[in-house]
């Protein structure tokens, strides 16, 4: 049986051609979407907290596999790849998408904004098996085929090779309904660079792979961007606290949830809920920015 394969996109790549895979396979990898720098820094913020960090347990997180959550409150340089051009304005193009609706006999419009979901820097380490395929939308309780609800991507931080354990996604598998099983050897790995990143739709069916190597970890960062009307899978408002929330541009602030998703949904007290992290206490209420 043949399979379809998983396209590799150069660092030029526009936001056009990362839809256009979206549209035939859910997915692609992108090269050299996060700097040296910024990889150099997260390993300086992340890998002591590795190195203390026990493997999982159970069949789907790994009993071979470590795992960081809340990266937010770990790393200041996660803001980098939450706002990176290529997988932001890709989301936002696929998934914010205007609706109009009625008040008596005005008519308006709304445009939902994006927020942070999950956060997660995942290490696979020798001997780990494979993840069982899934969508990562069932969170929500997606149902197939139909509008996606989240865009998630996945930084490669070490070598990322099908021995060591490389994602493996199915294309096209976005456009499958809820009744067909996936199956693993209809799935191709998604072999990376350290820097590159696997950018692929919430309904395509993907998981970790098996880790053959002899002293070979599989590193990555995982985020999703969801409708800012869904619930956040790992709850940043926990996850990271107010004072960390402050230290981020206002830009992220409102990605962690910090903010409202027109018409009228996050509000507090009738206002942006941004004024409670932001400096500027004059901020706007909720309903001057219908």
């Amino acid at each position: 049986m043949s399979k379809k394969s998983l396209t590799t996109l150069p660092s030029s790549a526009s936001i056009d051609d990362i839809l256009e895979c979206f549209e035939r396979d859910g997915g692609c990898i992108v090269q050299n979407m996060l700097k040296k720098p910024t990889i150099d820094g997260l390993w300086v913020d992340l890998r002591r907290e590795f190195d203390m960090t026990p493997n999982g347990e159970g069949f789907f997180v790994g009993n071979q596999t470590r795992r960081l959550s809340g990266l937010f409150n770990r790393s200041l340089h996660m803001q980098e790849l939450i706002t990176q051009p290529q997988f932001y304005g890709a989301a936002e193009k696929w998934l914010c998408k205007p609706f109009k609706y009625w008040l008596n006999e005005e008519q308006y419009e709304a445009t939902p904004v994006l927020q942070m979901s999950l956060t997660q820097a995942i290490m696979i380490m020798p001997g780990q098996g494979l993840q069982p395929l899934h969508r990562d939308d069932i969170a929500h309780h997606r149902r197939h085929p139909g509008p996606d609800s989240q865009v998630q991507i996945l930084y490669a931080l070490s070598e990322y090779t099908e021995a060591n354990g490389a994602t493996r996604v199915i294309p096209g598998s976005h456009k499958w309904d809820d009744d067909r099983a996936p199956r693993y050897e209809e799935s191709v790995p998604a072999e990376m660079n350290p820097g590159d990143g696997l950018i692929y739709l919430g309904s395509t069916y993907h998981g970790g792979g098996q880790n053959v190597t002899q002293n070979s970890p599989r590193t990555a960062i995982a985020t999703t961007l969801v409708l800012g009307y869904l619930r956040q899978e790992e709850n940043q408002y926990i996850a990271v606290p107010r004072e960390r929330v402050r230290q981020f541009p206002e830009r992220v602030q409102r990605l962690l949830g910090w903010g409202t998703n027109p018409p009228f949904c996050g509000w507090i007290e009738m206002r942006d809920p941004n004024y409670l992290v932001s400096s500027d206490m004059l901020n706007t209420k909720a309903e001057d920015i219908l």
